[in-house]
């Protein structure tokens, strides 16, 4: 039969796997929240520096050479940049559902019987 004590019992498990799943979400995100500040002013430096570069550049050949160039290392920085931040994610989603776990595995609990059936 399901008694108060149960409820509680159920009650406070749920609390605390939903206060565990929220830490991981919480750190996740701090994480994530990093990685693209990280990113955004690496790629604005990198930015800067190619742009300097440029203008530095003494024929219209060295420009093109100089874009290639930062196209290249732009795109490889980025898919890489998006891989690391994919794995976080998956990560992140991977320890927020952890608490869950044990108690979707679990079998729900039978519903007390009518009294007088």
């Amino acid at each position: 039969m399901f008694s108060f004590d149960d409820a509680s019992k159920y009650g406070k498990d749920a609390m605390e796997n939903m206060l565990k799943s929220y830490s991981a979400m919480a750190q996740g995100m701090q994480t994530l929240t990093t990685e693209a500040t990280d990113y955004s002013k690496k790629s604005y430096e990198d930015n800067a520096a190619a742009i300097e570069q440029l203008f530095g550049a003494k024929t219209l050949e060295k420009a093109f050479e100089i874009q290639s160039e930062f196209a290249k290392s732009s795109y490889e920085g980025f898919v890489a940049q998006a891989t690391k931040m994919s794995k976080i994610y998956a990560d992140t989603a991977r320890k927020a559902y952890k608490p869950y776990e044990a108690a979707a595995a679990a079998p729900a609990p039978a519903p007390a019987a009518k009294k007088g059936s």
